[in-house]
C-alpha cells in the first residue's frame, strides 16, 4: 500500500473516492506506522478508538458523501484543546484530566468526517514560542534536530511538517501558531480572535487565545479553518463575522512592511528576508515601509507588563505548585502577582491606543508584511536564555492578537544556512479569506516542497471553498470597471471577479434620461449574450448597495453563460418602451464606443 505521509486534503479524499470502505485500513495502517517514541506526540489513538470515529461516518458518507468534506482525514491536536474520553494535560502531568467533551472545534471537525489520530506536545500552559518548555521533552526542528521547533504548539507542527497528518490544531496568542510554521516550511493561520471557539480549549490568555491550524498548503489551512470556525453561545468571547471584509485581494496589492526591520544581527534572516521581499515585488505587490514602532511597543506589553497576569489566572491554584511546572513557566505567570488593578487598567488603555495607530497604519493598505520571526536558535542556545532568546521570536507576532488581527504565516525562501523562514501577512479582523487569496498566489510562486516531507507542491489548480459571506452581482453598465457609478462597489469594499456574458436570453437597452446615461437589461426568448463584469460584495454591504439603485433598475437574477445564475441587474419592462435598444453591441462598453466614434 502506498504511504499516507505527506497527503493533502484533495489527496486523501481521492483515496476514498472509489472505495469509501478502505478507510479502516488506510487509517489503521497509518496509524501502526506511526513511532510511539516520538516526542511530538504525548498520545495516539488506539485501534479501537480510532474504528469508533471512523464506523458512525462511512455510513453517512455513503449516503452523501459532499456532507462529510474531511471524510477520513487524520489531524492531530495539541493536547490543551479537548478530545472527548481522552486526557488533556497542557503539557503539566499534574493538572491533566479527561475530557468530558470535545472541544467545540475539534466537534466541528470530526462532524465533517476528520479523525483525530492523536495528541501533541507543548511549551507547558502554551507559555513560550520555543517548543523546549515540556517535561515530555523539546520537540525538534524538523529541519535540524539541533534547532528549536518553535512553540508552544511544537508538536502539532513537528507532526504536520513530517506529513505524519493532513492537518494540525495549534494554539496562537502570541505566535504560537505562526512561529513553528515559519521554522518547519508550511502554512500557519492565525484566524481573527472569536472565529474559532475557544470551548474546551485551556486558556493561557483568555482575552487572546485563539485556536490556530498548520497545513501543508495554504488551500486546506483555509478548509480547515471555514469548518472548524462558527459562532458558539457558550463561548463568551465567540464573535459573529460582520461579512464586511472583501472577498479576496486585489492583483497588485499595496503591503506595509518594517522600514527598519530587526533581526538581533542574525544575518541569515535577513537574506532571506530580502529574498521574500524581491519576490513580493515580483508577484506584483508595491512595498511601503512604515514606523513600526507601535507594533513593537504593542509587542512589548504582551509579557513585560500587566497582561502577563492573564496568564496567572489561567493557570490558577498550580501557581501555588511550583515544584510541579517548568521553571520557566512558573517563573512568567508568578510575575503576574506583582501587578495591581490600576497597572491593568492602565494597561488597558496603552493597548487601545496603541491598537488604534496600528489599524489607522493598516488601513492604507492590503496587509502588513513580516518576516515570521527575526531569528531562529539552537536548544542549547536557549537553555542559557531561555526568557530573553524567546522574545526575539515574537517581536513580530505578540502584538497581533491584542490588536485585533489577523495573519496568515507562509513559506518563503530559505536562509542561506538551508533552514526555513518565513513570512507572515496580517490585516484587520475578519480579513482572514483576503490573506488566505493572496497565500495561494504566494504559495504557487515559490513552488517549495510540501513542509519537511520533500514532496513538490501539488500541480492541481488551489482554490478557497465559495465564500457564504459575499454576494456575487453582475453588473453590466454605469457600475464597470473605470465608469461613473464603479465607485458604488470599490467603496464598499466589492471586489472585480471576471468579466463574462450572459446566456444568450437578454436584451440591452439604453436609458437615456437622466444625468448618466445607464442600460436595461431585459430577459427574452430572442436574446443575444451581453458582456458583463462579475464582483463578489460583502453580505452586509449589499443590501446598502442595493438602496442606491434607482427605479427602473434593480437587483434579479442573472443567468450567465456557462449557465451559473447569480445577482445582477434587471430593469422594469414599462421603461424600456421609450428606451434605445441596443443588443446588437453585445455590450455597454461596445455601445458607448461607437457612439464616440460617431
Amino acid at each position: 500500500m502506498a504511504s499516507t505521509f505527506g497527503l493533502t486534503l484533495n489527496e486523501w479524499q481521492q483515496r476514498y473516492q472509489q472505495e469509501p470502505q478502505q478507510i479502516y485500513t488506510l487509517l489503521q495502517t497509518h496509524l501502526a506506522a506511526l513511532n510511539t517514541q516520538d516526542n511530538a506526540w504525548l498520545y495516539l489513538a488506539t485501534p479501537a478508538q480510532l474504528n469508533a470515529q471512523i464506523e458512525p461516518l462511512l455510513a453517512s458518507y455513503l449516503r452523501n458523501p459532499a456532507a462529510l468534506p474531511l471524510f477520513g482525514v487524520p489531524f492531530a491536536v495539541k493536547d490543551n484543546i479537548d478530545v472527548a474520553g481522552w486526557s488533556t494535560t497542557a503539557a503539566c502531568p499534574a493538572f491533566t484530566y479527561t475530557a468530558e467533551k470535545d472541544a467545540f472545534v475539534v466537534a466541528q471537525l470530526k462532524a465533517a468526517g476528520a479523525i483525530v489520530i492523536g495528541k501533541t506536545n507543548l511549551d507547558q500552559y502554551a507559555t513560550g514560542l520555543v517548543g523546549t518548555r515540556s517535561p515530555f521533552g523539546a520537540v525538534c526542528n524538523t529541519f535540524d534536530a539541533d534547532y528549536v521547533s518553535g512553540g508552544s504548539s511544537s508538536g502539532s507542527a513537528s507532526v504536520l511538517a513530517r506529513g505524519l497528518v493532513a492537518f494540525s490544531l495549534g494554539t496562537d496568542t502570541a505566535g504560537s501558531g505562526r512561529v513553528p510554521a515559519g521554522f518547519n516550511n508550511m502554512v500557519g493561520l492565525k484566524p481573527t480572535k472569536g472565529w474559532f471557539s475557544a470551548s474546551g480549549v485551556v486558556p493561557a490568555c483568555r482575552l487572546n487565545d485563539t485556536i490556530s491550524v498548520f497545513a501543508l498548503t495554504v488551500e486546506d489551512a483555509f478548509i480547515v479553518a471555514s469548518v472548524a470556525g462558527g459562532y458558539d453561545a457558550d463561548d463568551a468571547y465567540s464573535r459573529h463575522n460582520p461579512h464586511t471584509a472583501p472577498a479576496s485581494m486585489k492583483a497588485h496589492p499595496d503591503f506595509a512592511i518594517p522600514a527598519n526591520p530587526e533581526f538581533f544581527d542574525d544575518a541569515a534572516a535577513e537574506g532571506a528576508w530580502d529574498q521574500a521581499l524581491e519576490a513580493l515585488l515580483a508577484s506584483g505587490a508595491t512595498l511601503h515601509p512604515i514606523d513600526f514602532t507601535p507594533f513593537e511597543k504593542l509587542a512589548e506589553q504582551l509579557y513585560y507588563g500587566p497582561w502577563v497576569a492573564e496568564r496567572t489566572v489561567a493557570v490558577g491554584e498550580m501557581i501555588n505548585r511550583p515544584e510541579e511546572m517548568d521553571p520557566v513557566v512558573h517563573g512568567i505567570v508568578s510575575s503576574g502577582l506583582k501587578y495591581s488593578a490600576v497597572q491593568a487598567y492602565e494597561a488597558e488603555y496603552l493597548r487601545a491606543e496603541l491598537t488604534r495607530q496600528i489599524q489607522q497604519t493598516l488601513a492604507q493598505f492590503d496587509a502588513l508584511v513580516v518576516p515570521t520571526s527575526p531569528t531562529i536558535h539552537t536548544q542549547e542556545e536557549m537553555k542559557q536564555e531561555p526568557v530573553h532568546y524567546n522574545s526575539h521570536f515574537g517581536y513580530y507576532t505578540n502584538f497581533t492578537n491584542l490588536a485585533d488581527l489577523a495573519a496568515l504565516a507562509l513559506p518563503a525562501p530559505f536562509r542561506n544556512d538551508d533552514l526555513p523562514a518565513g513570512i507572515t501577512l496580517i490585516a484587520p479582523a475578519w480579513h482572514d479569506r483576503v490573506l488566505a487569496d493572496f497565500g495561494l498566489r504566494w504559495q504557487q510562486q515559490m513552488a517549495l516542497p510540501l513542509g519537511a516531507t520533500g514532496r513538490a507542491q501539488p500541480v492541481v489548480h488551489a482554490a478557497l471553498p465559495v465564500s457564504t459571506d459575499h454576494v456575487r452581482v453582475a453588473v453590466v453598465g454605469a457600475h464597470l470597471t473605470g465608469m461613473p457609478l464603479n465607485f458604488q462597489l470599490t467603496t464598499r469594499q466589492a471586489v472585480f471577479v471576471e468579466e463574462t456574458q450572459t446566456a444568450r436570453c437578454y436584451r440591452l437597452f439604453a436609458l437615456l434620461d437622466g444625468p448618466i446615461k445607464k442600460p436595461g437589461l431585459m430577459r427574452a426568448e430572442q436574446g443575444s449574450a451581453i458582456t458583463v463584469e462579475l464582483w463578489d460584495i460583502p453580505l452586509a454591504r449589499f443590501g446598502e448597495f442595493v438602496a442606491e439603485i434607482p427605479a427602473p433598475l434593480g437587483i434579479g437574477s442573472l443567468t450567465l453563460a456557462n449557465g451559473r445564475v447569480v445577482k445582477g441587474f434587471i430593469c422594469e419592462g414599462s421603461a424600456l418602451n421609450s428606451a434605445l435598444e441596443i443588443t446588437e453591441f453585445g455590450g455597454w462598453r461596445n455601445w458607448l464606443a461607437a457612439q464616440g466614434s460617431n
